[in-house]
């Protein structure tokens, strides 16, 4: 509810205090990039230590910097309190996402993500809604971002509630999973071909900020409805997070063809000049959000040994991020540039995207887990 709502604002408000479209995309950008640059090294250390609550605590405290944002009048002051957010997600993430894998375990990884992720989205579909509200009511973002405060209260002590019920979350698993760490061999061999799907995808994939400033500085959308677009996507993210996680259960890795095959309508359509366009644009970017969010960190549980899963984590969504700020950039500077060429690019990135699956689908074995040597 905190973050996604300032998410799904930034873009705009950003605008509000001067900031181009341009400078929009790299802070979005590498916002994103700092908080998965982060979490090599945080996912590295929580193996080494087991603190994985420790990090998940200090990784949500920093979440506070959303509200913070009622001070900001400058676009610069904004932007060091949103990348200071994301830092916070850098730290917490591979924590969250291994204490998450020990929780889904007995249910199915894709199931089990998949609930975490719709239950997620409960949050950010009810922060932008709440903060549309407070626009159409006091005409401005200081009091959207002032409320804001209420829930981060209340994300704190749920937090530390679940640290005193589960302190060892290792706890969760089988014994006969927790005796074998023999999952895959190693780590790069796995993470070559899907990191290099990972990252080709996010290349061509435009940050919401990016999307919404687009949405307001071509006057596509009404500012007030902004948020309720977001908030449409991130009911899409849950509708869908849940049957593409119960389908990895089923089918397995094949179910990772939709992101790039649902990444390239979306480049189509969400820098066109119609309303319905934009509209059917953000339900499919909320479609891609959720299986991003659901097989790929359920697909790397399942192929990695507890003993290296929050460093596989961390590696991981370093290139996920490096992916997504690297083409952030070269997406904010198409746009100002040209839309068309940017349209080209974006599903050039896809059809690459489609080629590495190719690869990753040739590198694993039918047997689950094991890669082919």
């Amino acid at each position: 509810m905190v973050y996604e709502a300032g998410r799904s604002i930034t873009g705009p408000y950003l605008f509000y205090l001067g900031a181009t479209a341009f400078v929009v995309a790299v802070i979005a950008g590498f916002g994103e990039f700092i908080g998965y640059a982060l979490r090599l090294l945080s996912g590295y250390i929580a193996d080494r230590t087991g603190s994985y609550w420790s990090f998940a605590i200090i990784g949500y405290l920093m979440i506070g910097a959303i509200p913070l944002l009622v001070f900001a009048h400058a676009w610069e002051i904004a932007a060091i309190l949103i990348i200071l957010e994301r830092m916070g997600k850098g730290i917490r993430s591979p924590a969250k996402d291994t204490i998450l894998s020990h929780a889904a375990h007995r249910i199915g990884r894709g199931t089990g993500f998949g609930i975490h992720e719709a239950m997620d989205q409960i949050g950010a579909v009810a922060g932008p809604l709440i903060f549309a509200l407070s626009i159409a009511v006091s005409g401005g973002y200081q009091t959207g971002f002032a409320l804001l405060s209420i829930p981060f209260i209340l994300l704190i002590i749920s937090l530390l509630i679940a640290y005193r019920t589960v302190p060892d979350p290792l706890s969760l698993e089988d014994d006969s999973v927790k005796r074998d760490l023999r999952h895959i061999g190693k780590l790069p061999q796995l993470m070559l071909p899907y990191g290099t799907f990972t990252v080709l995808t996010m290349a061509g994939f435009a940050v919401f900020p990016l999307i919404a400033f687009h949405f307001s500085s071509a006057s596509v959308v009404p500012e007030a409805q902004i948020p309720i677009f977001y908030a449409i996507a991130m009911a899409a993210d849950a509708f869908f997070a849940l049957i593409i996680g119960v389908l990895y259960d089923r089918i397995g890795l094949g179910v990772l063809i939709i992101i790039p095959l649902v990444n390239i309508p979306i480049a189509l359509l969400v820098f066109s000049s119609h309303y319905l366009f934009a509209l059917l644009a953000v339900i499919l970017w909320g479609l891609s959000m959720g299986s991003q969010e659901t097989v790929l960190r359920a697909a790397l549980a399942d192929l990695t040994s507890l003993s290296k899963r929050g460093t596989a984590y961390g590696i991981f969504n370093t290139l996920y991020g490096g992916g997504w700020f690297i083409g952030s950039i070269i997406v904010g500077l198409l746009y100002e540039f040209d839309i068309g060429i940017l349209i080209g690019y974006l599903v050039l990135m896809q059809v690459a995207a489609l080629a590495a699956f190719a690869w990753l689908t040739r590198s694993i074995s039918p047997k689950a887990g094991e890669i082919v040597q």
